[in-house]
Order: C-alpha cells, then sequence, then structure tokens
C-alpha cells in the first residue's frame, strides 16, 4: 500500500506540473492539501486504512484537476510512453552510443561489408528453413536470377585498370526496403537474344567473385574466354546509358555454356555487413590513439566536399595523429620513419597474414597522397585515417585529412551478425 501512494503522489506531481498554470486557486489549494496529507501519513508509516482514504480522496480531487493529465486513456498513455522512449533513444544515439552498419569491404577482414556465399547451378543451396534461419543469424538475403529459357548465355563485361574482363553494372535509381530510395548496381544477362538483369546494392563489391566462381575457374579463366570468343569474332559492343549524358563501351561476351529454363544464372546469398555500437562519448575526453578504430562524418572533409559526396559516416583505422608523417612501402606502412604500431591489424597487413593484404598506394592517377617515395605530415586539428583492406579502400591516401571536429568515436561492439566477430570491436 505504500508503494501505492508513492505512485499516486507522483502522479498528482505531475498533475501539478502540469497544470498549476491553468488551475484556479481553491483548485490548486485542495490538490496541495490532499498531496501533502498522503504525503506525511505515508513518511508517518500510518496504517492500510488510513492510506486507503487519503489515495481516495487524492484521486477524486485529481479527477476534477487532471484535465488530459489524469485520467489518462490508453491511447494517450500508450503515445506518451513512445514518445519518451524516442527521444531517449534519440538522445543516445547522439550523444553517447551509436549504432553503425558497415556497408563496404574497406575494413575487411576487420570488419566486414556486404560479402556473398555462392550457390551456383549444380551445387546445393540452403531450403527454406536454412533461408529463414540464415536471414535471422546472418542478415542473408537470397539473390538470383533464372535462365528464362534454353539457350547459350552470354554477359556485358568491361576491363578494369589492369585489362581484366569482369561484369559491368549500370547505376539505375531504385528501392532500398520497398520504400527507401536507393543507388543500384544493374547487371545483365542474355540467354539467346532475350535479356534479363540484376539489381544489387551498389555497396557490394563481391559481384565479380560470384561471377567468376560461377562460370569460371579463375579470372585467367575468364579473361581466356574473353580472347577466344574475340578471336570467333562473336563479341559485340554495346553502348550503355549512365544518368542523362553519360555514354561508355561495354562488350556482350559469350560465357561458353548454354543453360535449361529455370536454372539460376546466378544464385547467392548477401551476407549483412557488420552492425557495430560506437562509442561517441570518450573522445570529448581523450585524444584519439594511434590503431584504434576511428569513426567520422565525411561532410566537411574538403576534397569530398569538392566531388559533391554526401555527408556519410565512415570507418577507418587511425593511422596519424598531428605531426605524425606516414610513408607506404608496400606492403608495410611506416609512422616517423618505423614500421607502425598500435593495432594487430598493422602488423598482419605488414606480413600480409592471413587475409590481409597489405598497404598499397591506390589507384594510379586516383591517389593525392602517399604515393611511391613520398612522405605525408598529419597537420594541426587533423587525423589521417586509411582501411586495412588497402587495394579497395578509398581514405585518407584519396581525399586526405578528416578535421578534428568531424570525429565521431570509436566502435566498441559488433551485435549482429551473430558470426565469429560477435563481441569487442577490434
Amino acid at each position: 500500500m505504500r508503494e501505492a501512494a508513492a505512485r499516486w503522489l507522483e502522479q498528482a506531481a505531475k498533475v501539478w506540473h502540469f497544470r498549476r498554470d491553468v488551475l484556479g486557486a481553491a483548485d490548486a489549494q485542495e490538490l496541495n492539501r490532499h498531496r501533502d496529507d498522503l504525503a506525511a501519513k505515508l513518511k508517518g508509516r500510518a496504517g492500510v486504512d488510513q492510506l486507503k482514504s487519503s489515495i481516495a480522496a487524492l484521486e477524486t480531487v485529481l479527477r476534477k484537476t487532471g484535465g488530459s493529465i489524469y485520467p489518462m486513456n490508453a491511447l494517450t498513455e500508450n503515445l506518451e510512453f513512445f514518445l519518451v522512449a524516442a527521444i531517449v533513444i534519440f538522445g543516445i544515439k547522439t550523444y553517447f552510443l551509436k549504432p553503425m552498419v558497415i556497408p563496404t569491404n574497406s575494413m575487411w577482414p576487420t570488419y566486414y561489408g556486404l560479402t556473398a556465399e555462392n550457390f551456383p547451378a549444380g551445387t546445393a543451396a540452403p531450403g527454406l528453413a536454412g533461408r529463414l534461419f540464415r536471414l535471422a543469424a546472418y542478415g542473408a538475403v537470397r539473390e538470383e536470377i533464372d535462365a528464362p529459357k534454353d539457350g547459350e548465355v552470354s554477359a556485358l563485361v568491361g576491363f578494369d585498370a589492369t585489362g581484366q574482363p569482369h561484369p559491368v553494372p549500370v547505376k539505375v535509381d531504385g528501392k532500398s526496403w520497398v520504400v527507401f530510395p536507393a543507388k543500384l548496381n544493374e547487371y545483365t544477362f542474355f540467354v539467346d537474344d532475350e535479356r534479363v538483369s540484376l539489381r544489387l546494392n551498389e555497396d557490394f563489391h563481391d559481384y565479380d567473385q560470384v561471377f567468376t566462381e560461377t562460370y569460371f575457374a579463375d579470372p585467367a579463366a575468364l579473361k581466356a574466354q574473353w580472347q577466344r570468343a574475340v578471336a570467333q569474332g562473336t563479341v559485340k559492343e554495346v553502348l550503355l546509358r549512365q544518368g542523362s549524358d553519360q555514354v561508355y563501351r561495354a562488350y556482350r561476351m559469350p560465357l561458353g555454356r548454354t543453360v535449361r529454363a529455370g536454372e539460376p544464372l546466378v544464385r547467392f546469398d548477401m551476407m549483412k555487413g557488420d552492425m557495430l555500437v560506437v562509442d561517441c562519448v570518450s573522445y570529448h575526453f581523450v585524444r584519439p590513439k594511434v590503431g584504434s578504430g576511428f569513426v567520422f562524418q565525411t561532410g566537411k572533409i574538403p576534397n569530398l566536399v569538392l566531388e559533391g559526396f554526401p555527408d556519410e559516416y565512415f570507418i577507418k583505422r587511425l593511422a596519424g595523429v598531428p605531426g605524425d608523417t606516414l610513408e607506404i612501402k608496400e606492403p608495410v606502412l611506416y609512422r616517423n620513419g618505423k614500421p607502425i604500431e598500435g593495432a594487430a591489424a598493422f602488423d598482419a597487413n605488414a606480413r600480409r597474414e592471413g587475409k590481409y593484404p597489405g598497404y598499397d598506394y591506390g589507384i594510379s592517377g586516383r591517389t593525392q597522397y602517399l604515393h611511391k617515395g613520398e612522405s605525408l605530415t598529419v597537420p594541426p586539428h587533423a587525423f589521417l585515417a586509411l582501411g586495412d583492406n588497402s587495394p579497395i579502400s578509398e581514405d585518407g591516401r584519396y581525399w586526405g585529412f578528416v578535421p578534428e571536429k568531424e570525429v565521431v568515436g570509436r566502435p566498441l561492439f559488433i551485435y549482429y551478425p551473430f558470426t565469429r566477430r560477435w563481441g569487442p570491436a577490434k
């Protein structure tokens, strides 16, 4: 009964604070008199009957003076609860702990972005129960495109900077989660002359690997097929339109395989990128340490602003603080004249250990900093951030330094998917 009395006093205080400016003098005096009476009996450890009597009297006054605060209908009460919860969550996300999804593999294999598990034709793929489990545990979503008829398969390909053929996409507007606008990559197949296409998230970079695994033993076999098709005169040039005014060449190349209607041309699970919690508080009190995971916003990085890059959250590894001098001597990153220390990923990259590819100079013609034989000194009030997966990471080599005011925090914990990486962030 004392617990009940305390809750009624809280309700009376709420009515008073919300409505005291509109209550008449008599109502205000009556409300406070009954509040004081119940508070005194509660403090004096009055018996059950006395508490019940005072609660009943207070409740009668609250009905008269409570307006929309008391009694509150269920809809209003639930709306108030969810509004307060939303405010609390928003405050936590803004000032304390921010959830973040890793979209790309620039930090792979420390953090995973969107990746693929391939199930080409002729191999077993998880059934409905397996797919539901994988969706819940790993965020795995099946991507599949089937042959519309019997016939010979061809695909649109282009070439990378090394002259290696690979499937070439067209960027198109689409929807994410059916509702939200998104940029997608559209890849095209032909079965005889019937065209079919597959649209994938533009941050997904494993499609080339899926395509190669499905149709060829390795990239060398793909290149050999290109050379055979050219020699046989079966390659056709295609002009692809990007946006309203950009046109570029691609090539329709036979893949050396025939399919039956309904057979998958490609089939794989797209695995969700790591979802983690970012500590937004620590860096207000301690300086970021070289080697730590490093989350920042891109909206005020000058070179990205010039490129029209949107304001997004990036995660890289902190490689340099003000005054540091950095240099790359493939595959090692040097800091102040010595191989950089401070993170296991630095050491793994220096040895090209496991899946760590080592540091490189980036794509020739696109990088602005840390070219071969060049060093770079970090200016005051700025930081240099690099990705663990150097060959594909667009990082400080391309756009320079992160302004101090754009630093968000450090990754704390990978909370999804439920893989071996689940747990404290590295």
